[in-house]
Formats: structure tokens, sequence, C-alpha cells
């Protein structure tokens, strides 16, 4: 790149700290009112820039690459899933991309367990009937608002990656049944660490599980992976917990069978056609949902960015960025 310090273009309004670091060491060109980009701003960015930062919120296809400048040679995604980008036409075109895996394992991993608790034992319908009745509820009884139990259930983890290993940690302490579907099964070590079980066939395994974690990445080999026929296996009591994308699920299948009584409960902190939320889902009330706070943690979301800033002066120094990302990864 001819520029001393590379146009950098960034999408959204990131943390302070890493705002600072940026506009000292590139010739920044931040969002400071976090409005959205529109497709418009989007393709105009990508015409000037040589460095675009997106996000999730930023659907970078292969119209658009077709239409970026000659100086963009690198999308330097601030987030681990790259769905959003059609990183084989980046590549085509000659631009890198890059992600920044492995610094929301934690802060996800504690939000599935968070919603596997909430709605296993209600923890939201609770909440609401004390805004509502505080001064009319009549006080404890035995067979009032009963949930379930977590401790001896079966979880069935769809995608053993980091983060599902890191769910599988936390359920293990909440003395829970680890299971596992993944394209490759894990090494003896990492399954004996676990206690985990793996099933070859995820209609098996989904079939005998109280609860369902969805942990993989959304790729075309994932859309609506939990189908109307797969929700169709599940036990009637047992829970949907997604804090990956919505995309993996038939959310219309899923809300179907939440009306009729054919699954407990769901938690999701994601949804199939983010931001919209279907309002059915917002009627059902062992739906609990969240507004894609998975990653909401100040300590992730500053990392995400130091990564963000390593792969980018990496790759103007001319070296290949840690954290590429390559078509056939994906």
């Amino acid at each position: 790149m001819s520029r001393r310090k590379p146009l950098v273009i960034v999408t959204r309004k990131l943390p302070d700290i890493v705002e600072t670091r940026m506009r000292e060491l590139f010739d920044a060109r931040l969002n400071e009112t976090d409005e959205p980009f529109s497709r418009e701003r989007l393709a105009e960015a990508m015409a000037e820039a040589d460095v675009l930062v997106p996000t999730v919120t930023d659907t970078i296809d292969a119209d658009l690459l077709a239409g970026a400048g000659e100086r963009l040679k690198l999308i330097a995604n601030y987030g681990t899933g790259v769905d959003n980008i059609d990183v084989a036409a980046a590549v085509k075109r000659g631009i890198t991309v890059t992600n920044t895996p492995g610094v929301l394992t934690e802060d996800t991993a504690d939000m599935t367990m968070a919603l596997i608790l909430a709605v296993s034992r209600r923890l939201i319908e609770g909440v609401e009937v004390l805004k509502r009745e505080n001064e009319t509820w009549p006080g404890w009884s035995p067979t009032w608002m009963l949930g379930h139990r977590i401790w001896g259930k079966r979880l069935g983890i769809v995608g053993m990656g980091r983060i599902g290993q890191a769910v599988a940690r936390r359920a293990r302490a909440f003395g829970m049944q680890v299971h596992y579907h993944n394209r490759n099964r894990l090494h003896p070590d990492i399954e004996d660490e676990l206690e985990a079980t793996w099933w070859e066939s995820l209609d098996q395994m989904l079939a005998r599980m109280d609860v369902i974690s969805v942990n993989c990445p959304h790729t075309p080999a994932t859309y609506h992976l939990l189908s109307a026929r797969r929700l169709k296996l599940l036990q009637p009591h047992a829970i949907i917990v997604n804090t990956a994308r919505g995309e993996i699920i038939d959310e219309d299948a899923m809300v179907k069978m939440l009306l009729a009584g054919e699954i407990g409960g769901v938690g999701l902190d994601v949804f199939e056609h983010e931001p919209a939320v279907n309002p059915k889902l917002l009627e059902c009330p062992n739906a609990v949902l969240l507004p894609h706070m998975g990653s909401a943690t100040i300590e992730g979301r500053i990392e995400m960015g130091e990564k963000v800033i390593i792969n980018i002066r990496t790759f103007i120094d001319g070296h290949n960025p840690p954290d590429r990302v390559l078509p056939d990864m994906l």
C-alpha cells in the first residue's frame, strides 16, 4: 500500500480505547453515530478504503465486492463469524479477510448457560410476575412457578468447537450429562476431560436430549440444520438454546411447535431474520429472548478490537495476518 497510514473505514462505533488506538496507528474514519451503513454507504467505503472493518450487520456480497476499489486489500471483520462476507468472492478479488476468533468464547458460553437456567427455572416469568403483581402477589406456594432442575439432565451440544467445549465445562459443573454432535469427533483426551459422549447421528442425539445448545457456525451446510423434521424429533419437554446464528434453526417451525406445546421452551440470543423478531415468539411465555448479547462484555469487545488492529498491522507490514479466513475453512 502506498499510504504511510492506510485509510481504515470502520462501519460501527467501537469501544473508545479501540478507536483511540486506531486513530494513532491509521488514517481511521470512524462511525461516531453508530448508525448502520446502508448498502450505498458500504459501497462508497469499499470504493475508497485500503482496509474495511465491518461487523455482522454489514452484508458484503459478491456484487459489492465487484465494485470495490483497487486499494481495498483487507476486510478485517470485527467479529468471529464471517457469514456476512462472501469470503470466496473476496479472495478471488485479491482481498484478504480476517476475523476475531477466540476472544468471545467464555462470554458466549456464559450467556448460553444463563439461558439454559433462565428457561429451565422460568426466571424471566418470575421477574414479570413481581413487576405486574408487586402489591398483590400472595407469596410462596408449593406448586406455583415450578420449573425443572438442570442437575442430571442430558445436554446435547450442536457444534463442539471452542464455544461448545466451554459450554460443556460449565454444564459439567452444574451436574449435566454432556453429549455432542460435531462434524469431526474430538480427541479422546478432550472427550475424557469434558466427560462428553459423541453422537455421529444428529437425529439420534436430538431425540434423547433434555436440552439442546446450538453452538456451530452458520454456513451453507448448517442453514436450517435444525429443520422442521429434526425439531419434531425432540421430546416435548426439551428446550433449545441458541447463541450462534438464527439461521441454523427453522424458526417458523420452532415457533409453531412452541405454540402447540411440542417443545418445552427456548432461549434465543439470535434470530433468523435479525434484527426482526417473529412477533409470535414474543407471545410465548416459555421463550426467553435476548437482543444478541452473547458477546456483549466490555472485555470481549475491547479484545475484538485489539485483534482487528493486530490483523491490520500485520497485513500492512507485508505478512499474513494471524486470523486470516480462507474459503476452505468455512
